[in-house]
């Protein structure tokens, strides 16, 4: 089912990438969010993809219509999409955007991919099976090598924050990193840090403003296939999802390596 869903997510970011390099207009919704014909598009391929080859898993979409908690409740397995992670990336031209999937069984991500069109590269991963990086070319995956690529704990401390959503409380926790280790710190977009955490090439990625569920679980599941974790700062247990609401709380997430290291420190923020 992996190798379907890569290909559905290949083909969504062939027609993004499309819009991405030419003009195109930017509409906001009630929230102020922007949207492109690039995350309709995307959700439209996406989604229909992934009816196609699971009819009997449902899927919930940033793009989709909202499903009540009432109905989707009951879903033990259910596809969550971000079409376009990182729309304000892709309005300013920055190749940090992403397409995000991911499949979550009893609220446990168990299958994530992350594609990033502008970069050509992807990070897939299934639960039991590894975490993969590959390049894209001429709509396919080649050189995918296992992650993550590199081990160890050493200083400094790479902290990598969000590019368009650094706030206060983001720049409390770095300071009291910075009490205990050496601290370099890093800015990206969308769900790449995750990314860059299963790969080895940063350490830490701490997150208190607002996310929503389709916003990590795929980016959640590379990480947790390297042997990561993304903490829920309420309790401090891996984060879940199919909540009441789908909006996430604060998290830190911690590369494998790191965790041990990172934990107590944790529990006294």
């Amino acid at each position: 089912m992996l190798q379907e869903v890569l290909y559905i997510v290949l083909e969504a970011g062939e027609k993004v990438l499309e819009i991405y390099n030419k003009d195109f207009k930017v509409e906001y919704k009630e929230d102020k969010t922007p949207l492109t014909e690039a995350d309709r598009i995307s959700h439209k391929i996406i989604t229909e993809g992934l009816q196609k080859i699971t009819p009997n898993i449902p899927v919930i979409s940033e793009e989709g219509k909202d499903i009540p908690y009432e109905e989707r409740k009951s879903f033990k397995k259910f596809w969550l999409v971000d079409p376009l992670d990182g729309t304000k990336e892709f309005i300013n031209k920055r190749d940090e955007f992403t397409l995000n999937v991911a499949l979550v069984v009893e609220g446990e991500p168990v299958l994530g991919v992350v594609y990033t069109p502008a970069k050509n590269v992807i990070y897939f991963a299934e639960k039991g099976k590894g975490a993969f990086k590959g390049d894209v070319i001429a709509g396919d995956i080649f050189d995918a090598a296992k992650l993550p690529l590199r081990f160890g704990f050493e200083q400094p401390l790479r902290v990598v924050a969000s590019r368009s959503h650094r706030d206060e409380k983001t720049e409390e926790f770095i300071q009291k990193l910075s009490q205990s280790f050496l601290i370099e710190t890093t800015s990206a977009g969308s769900s790449l840090k995750f990314c860059l955490l299963a790969e080895g090439n940063a350490d830490v990625y701490p997150r208190f403003g607002p996310t929503m569920e389709w916003d990590t679980a795929a980016g959640h599941a590379v990480l947790k296939e390297t042997g990561g974790f993304v903490y829920s700062l309420e309790n401090l247990n891996e984060l879940r999802y199919n909540k009441k609401s789908l909006r996430n709380e604060a998290f830190v997430a911690v590369r494998r390596d790191v965790a041990p290291h990172i934990l107590p420190l944790l529990k006294n923020f």
